[in-house]
Formats: C-alpha cells, structure tokens, sequence
C-alpha cells in the first residue's frame, strides 16, 4: 500500500510500462485507448449538531487517473489486458479537520500526503462475450462503485458480459475484494446499511437486461454477499416521446434482501421516478418505500441502487421508510449557453425510527459547466451544495467544489 512520497512516481510508472507493453503486438494497438483524468477536489462538511466531536470535516487534494484499454488479438479468441492506476495527492488537510471522503484517515488520523492503486485486467474475447479478471469497476444494480470523490471505488474478481443476441446484455462473475474510494490497499467486502453483517470475500452477482426497443429496457438482477444478504432487483425504465423536445420518462425498481448466513436481513424496496422533459427543462418526481425488518443492504463504501439515493444521508432506507423527491434540472443549451447545466432537488423521508415518528430531509443543488472550445476545452467545473437535517438533531451543510479535465494518450 504505497502511502509515501514515492507513490507518485512508482505507480505513474508502472502504469507507462504497461501502456509501452502491447506496442510490441501490433493487434492490441487499433482499438487501444489510453486516457488520463485529473481530478482536483475541494469538500466542506459543516456538522452543526449539538455535542458532535468533530465540527467540520474540510479536506483539498488532486486526483490523477490513468485508464488504458488494449483491442483486442486476431483470431477466434481474443485477448487483451486493461490497466488503471490512480493516485490521489494530498493538498490541505489536517487531524481535526479530516473524513471528508477525500483522502485516507479520519478525524484525529493524519492523512497521508498520498495515496496511489495499481490495477490490471486481463481479458479474453469469444464471439460477442467477453470475460475479465483482475481489477473491475462493474456497473449493475447490485454492485454500484462509488465514483463521488479524488477517486473511484475498485474491486478484484471476474465478470463475464455477453451480448450474442441483439438487444440482451448477460453479466455474472465473483468480486473477492474491494478498494474504497479513499484508499490504496484491497480488502474483503462487508454489508452497508444493516447491522451485524461479517466481513467476506465473495460476493456473486448475475443480471439480465434486455432493450425491447429505443425506448423501453427491462432487467433483472441477483447478487449475493456471503455470509450477509441474497437480493434481487427488478427494473423497468421507459422513455416516451411527446413530440418536439419533449419526453415523459419511467423509472421502477423493486429490490428484495434477504439473509444469508447468520445476518438479520429483510428488505423490500419500491422506487418509482417520474421525469417530463420540455426543451432544455426536466421535471422529475419520485416516490421510495422501504417495508420489512431491515434497511435496505448493499455492499459498504458503494452506492445503492435507488431513486433516493442522494448526495448527504444517501439512502433514505431505514426499515418501514417513505420517501419523496422532486427535481428539476436545465440544460442551458436550450438558450445558448452549451456546457451550462443545473440541477435542484427535494427529498423528504418519515415513518422510520422508534415509534415511526423520525424524519429526515435533503436539498441539493449542483451548478456546472463543462468548456466548449479553446485551449481549455473539456474542462469542467462543478459546484454541489447539500443540506441536510433530521429529527435528532443531525445537521450537516456540505459543500464541493471540483474541478476535472480529460485528457487523451492514445
């Protein structure tokens, strides 16, 4: 786990000699694709509880990642290998002030002036199906990496995706172990949201999605985490054109978790999310249900797979939640301004808590613009504003300011 000065140099050339390797394979080199991401990261995180220990956690560092993706070799098997390195480097901190989500550490734990991951993948090709083993950032209703902070969350495994029928996507495959986004080293998984889950390294996953149409797509998905939960998620989401620049949006999901092992869980959650688009303007509104035992369950230091799943207190799925949201976004392109983009949302949780009589709420806003032209072009710039508070007494004001720019190798 490279924590120390040298971390710079030793992952970013690591990273070179494995994008120099395929130069030797003329096959890999037509649809290789390297690309490097900076991303620089300022978080303000104002506790204002009462009696909270740590007031304000405020932290500012620079991330750097590297993602290079070999083609393939000719023949009926194929075979390449992808590489990832991430580095995060720290610019401000301090003990009192540390836990921002940034930077390794917590409150009264120094963070390290840097942190660096090396992963490597490789891959084989057979036809329309293509199978992965090593460093994975899949992307399915049952396993959502976090990618909101310096850097993305990581995990090792294999996942197979097969797509030989027109419009059905197939994924299963086995994660062993999982890097957060605020760390350099690897470890075994353990359940987020419900109390009492073991620490493991096998989490199984398969899921089938199939696009019906341009406009409708229908999934289902499993995934299971040894020794904490079983669950199972379907969704439906269904756009419908309502002639010129405008569309009515459907987003269903219901999850059902279970227990695996010696863990107590039992979840059910129905989301639904409703969005109208009028010329550059979005209108959405949701509704979230939780109902069983439990909290909804999900794999710790990743996202969950539902329409309340916000910026601050993510989840809004305590057991017997209901939650609402209302969201509006514009594209400001709509009036000329291309690369200009607000969002603004609502979200109100009750019926949680001992006796049902806790509630929560979240405001959020996110105000960006993304360079057009010139030198600067495809640099972004992003300011998100989160509020939140809860009966209790839980008060947090956040702000984050990120700025990221891409940066094609090859």
């Amino acid at each position: 786990m490279p924590k120390t000065p040298l971390a710079r140099s030793v992952t970013l050339a690591a990273l070179a000699g494995g994008l120099a390797a395929p130069a030797a394979h003329a096959d890999f080199i037509g649809d290789s694709r390297a690309n490097l991401e900076l991303r620089n990261f300022y978080v303000n995180s104002d506790n204002r509880q009462d009696g909270v220990a740590q007031s304000k956690a405020e932290e500012w560092a620079q991330g750097f990642l590297i993602k290079f993706e070999s083609g393939f070799t000719e023949g009926p098997v194929g075979l390449g290998v992808d590489a990832l390195g991430l580095l995060g480097v720290k610019l401000d901190s301090s003990p009192e002030r540390a836990g921002s989500g940034l930077l390794p550490g917590g409150f009264n734990d120094p963070a390290p002036d840097d942190y660096a991951n090396l992963g490597m993948t490789a891959k084989v090709r057979v036809s329309k199906s293509t199978l992965r083993v090593g460093t994975l950032i899949p992307r399915l209703p049952t396993i959502l990496p976090n990618d909101t902070r310096l850097l993305p969350q990581t995990f090792r495994g294999a996942q197979l995706t097969s797509q030989e029928i027109d419009g059905l996507t197939l994924n299963a495959g086995r994660l062993t172990e999982n890097s957060l986004r605020s760390e350099a080293g690897y470890e075994d998984m353990i359940m987020s949201g419900v109390a009492g889950g073991r620490q493991t390294d096998k989490f199984d996953f398969g899921s089938a999605s199939y696009r019906w149409n341009e406009d409708l797509t229908t999934a289902y998905s499993y995934g299971r985490l040894d020794g904490n939960y079983k669950q199972h998620i379907v969704n439906l989401t269904h756009v419908a054109a309502l002639g010129q620049d405008q569309s009515f949006k459907s987003d269903l999901r219901y999850a059902r978790s279970t227990s695996d092992g010696n863990a107590t869980v039992d979840n059910k959650a129905f989301g639904a999310m409703f969005t109208y688009s009028l010329s550059g303007h979005s209108f959405g509104l949701a509704y979230q249900k939780m109902s069983g035992d439990t909290a909804y369950p999900f794999i710790n230091g990743s996202d969950a797979f539902l329409v309340n799943y916000v910026m601050i207190a993510p989840t809004f799925a305590n057991a017997d939640e209901r939650s609402w949201q209302a969201r509006y976004d514009y594209n400001f392109a709509a009036m000329g301004i291309p690369g200009l983009s607000l969002m603004a949302r609502y979200i109100s949780g009750d019926n949680f808590g001992p006796g049902g009589d806790s509630t929560e709420w979240e405001r959020d806003t996110d105000l960006a613009y993304v360079i057009q032209s010139g030198a600067l072009k495809n640099l972004g710039l992003k300011w998100r504003n989160g509020t939140y508070r809860a009966s209790g007494g839980r008060k947090i004001d956040q702000n984050r300011l990120i700025l990221s720019y891409s940066i094609p190798l090859m």
